[in-house]
């Protein structure tokens, strides 16, 4: 059974130092380690003048502005080489609006295929962009293990300004220049920034140096691209990210990008009640869906082309590889039951593949089988890849990577990760040996992790809960990695009735009631069998969840998302 605890109670000093703030606010805050006012002030009251800082203190920021201003005056062809990820294709567009807007037309997009050319640089790109007469290449999200590639490219006369933000091998590309807050000797300070954020720096940076006649702050209309990014890829949302994002909410709300706009309607989101939660529920996964299913430019051109009729039609076809994405790890998903139902039991972890399944979509499935069977799940498939690809998930029990990095050499090509996920790429006769090898290995070695205690912010009753105190939560938003969504316990709770909704009951809707108070709480893509306690009509149970205001359909409706129920 997973541990819970409820933070201790706030002293009276705490209490006394943050008593400007609700008693809700005060306890969020210092659950997230901020107790004096000076620092609750510049928490809860983003300042864009104070909060983002100046992006000629990025090491290197100086020499790569001229490079490019340059570039911009000579006319020449600049290839935007990006990641296919939700937070590559939003710093993609960045630099592909600022040069559409300064009329600098002689650039390109480059985006490597998921499964064809993998992340990050590789040599075939670089000779098509030789190919297409660029002599510039500007990286963002990727490029700081590119070695090899960046020495090919200045061999063929091109030079390679490297944007990043993951962090740097003991050896860099010997680039014309590397931005990145990460690398060595940089002294910005802020290292948390997303590959979109590293590129809107670069935006910003080129515009304090030469304005080109745009108006004074043009270029925070592309906070809406930075706000996506930041939020996709998980990054901390503390100190400057924190502001980029604040204000990169409020673009989203008012956008008038026509893919964005469209995109928005057809999932039915109220655009101007946008929140983080939209971003990682419904926009970063159709981002990556074209990724994961066809080609990445897709929607590089909904959500990044002014062009009304070219922007929509890539939203319909987005649409279309979302919903693709969808039916593709429902197969696959039903495939591996089928086949765990013909054994006598579930294997300690579970490895399944298929040549025909694509790569790009796996670690959605192994993450979703991981929590069903409460197993580690290794998948493998080729899809369109030269090689066999695959993705790894743990039970949150097991540590998968240093399982993984356990196996006998010549096992993997190469692999990567982190404790609890990760992914493979494998020889197709080595894919045999596979299950074996991992069982082998589990049973030799100690690879658990004792279950580790999840903090609760507070005890919560359903009596509490009004648009008051959700204003109150609010106030601490916008929630992420750094600082996470509030989550409450809620003690022997009634429940007057459990439903599952959706397509095959795939969902559950628990109602509670408090005396004359009823309120819904909801899990997807759990039914009630799967909590660690199955809730039933008439029972008092604990509940762990988080309080949302939900605008589907235009409607607002208060309610709680429940996390477990025991």
């Amino acid at each position: 059974m997973p541990k819970y605890k409820v933070f201790e109670n706030i002293s009276d000093k705490d209490t006394k130092e943050l008593g400007d703030y609700s008693r809700v606010v005060s306890r969020l805050l210092i659950n997230r380690g901020i107790k004096t006012k000076k620092e609750a002030d510049i928490f809860l009251n983003p300042d864009y003048e104070r909060d983002v800082h100046d992006p000629f203190l990025l090491l290197n920021m100086e020499k790569t502005v001229d490079r490019i201003i340059e570039a911009i005056d000579q006319g020449e062809r600049i290839c935007i080489y990006g990641d296919y990820d939700a937070d590559g294709i939003p710093a993609g567009i960045i630099l592909k609006n600022f040069f559409e807007k300064i009329n600098h037309t002689n650039f390109f997009n480059y985006i490597p295929h998921r499964e064809v050319e993998g992340f990050g640089l590789n040599l075939d790109a670089i000779s098509k962009i030789k190919n297409n007469e660029a002599s510039l290449i500007i990286t963002v999200d990727c490029g700081i293990t590119g070695i090899e590639e960046v020495e090919e490219a200045n061999r063929l006369g091109i030079d390679v300004i490297i944007t990043d933000h993951h962090l740097p091998n003991s050896k860099v590309p010997k680039a014309f220049a590397i931005i990145n807050p990460k690398q060595k000797g940089d002294k910005y300070p802020f290292k948390d920034l997303c590959g979109a954020g590293v590129a809107y720096k670069l935006v910003q940076a080129i515009l304090k140096k030469r304005s080109f006649d745009l108006p004074e702050g043009w270029e925070k209309w592309l906070l809406d691209m930075v706000a996506i990014a930041t939020v996709s890829d998980m990054v901390p949302l503390v100190g400057e990210n924190r502001a980029l994002v604040f204000y990169g909410l409020k673009v989203l709300r008012k956008s008038k990008r026509p893919g964005l706009k469209m995109l928005l309607k057809t999932a039915r989101v109220n655009q101007g009640k946008l929140t983080e939660d939209d971003i990682g529920f419904i926009i970063a996964p159709r981002i990556n869906a074209a990724s994961r299913m066809d080609s990445p430019e897709v929607a590089l051109i909904a959500l990044g082309s002014n062009n009304k009729e070219e922007a929509e039609e890539a939203v319909s076809r987005l649409e279309h590889m979302n919903n693709e994405r969808k039916g593709s790890t429902a197969a696959i998903i039903k495939e591996v039951r089928k086949k765990l139902d013909s054994l006598d039991e579930v294997p300690e972890i579970i490895v399944s593949g298929n040549p025909k399944w694509r790569p790009g979509i796996l670690g959605l499935v192994a993450n979703t089988l991981a929590e069903e069977f409460d197993k580690p799940v290794y998948l493998w498939g080729r899809g369109d890849s030269p090689t066999i690809k695959g993705s790894f998930r743990s039970n949150q029990k097991i540590d998968t990577f240093s399982l993984t990095s356990s196996l006998p050499e010549g096992i993997f090509i190469n692999f990567g990760g982190h404790t609890f996920a990760g992914g493979f790429e494998l020889e197709e006769n080595k894919v045999h040996y596979l299950a074996e090898e991992l069982l082998k290995k589990i049973e030799e070695d100690n690879f658990f992790i004792e279950d580790i205690e999840t903090l609760l912010d507070d005890h919560l009753r359903i009596e509490e809960i009004n648009l008051d105190y959700f204003k109150e939560l609010e106030r601490v938003s916008p929630y992420g990695m750094g600082n996470p969504k509030p989550i409450f316990l809620l003690e022997k709770t009634l429940i007057s009735d459990v439903l599952t909704f959706g397509k095959e009951g795939l969902h559950t809707k628990v109602l509670l009631r408090e005396g004359e108070k009823t309120i819904e709480a909801i899990k997807f893509f759990d039914k009630p069998e799967n909590f660690t306690k199955i809730p039933n009509k008439d029972e008092r149970v604990n509940i762990v969840a988080f309080v949302e205001n939900s605008f589907f359909m235009g409607r607002s409706n208060l309610r709680l998302r429940i996390q477990d129920i025991f």
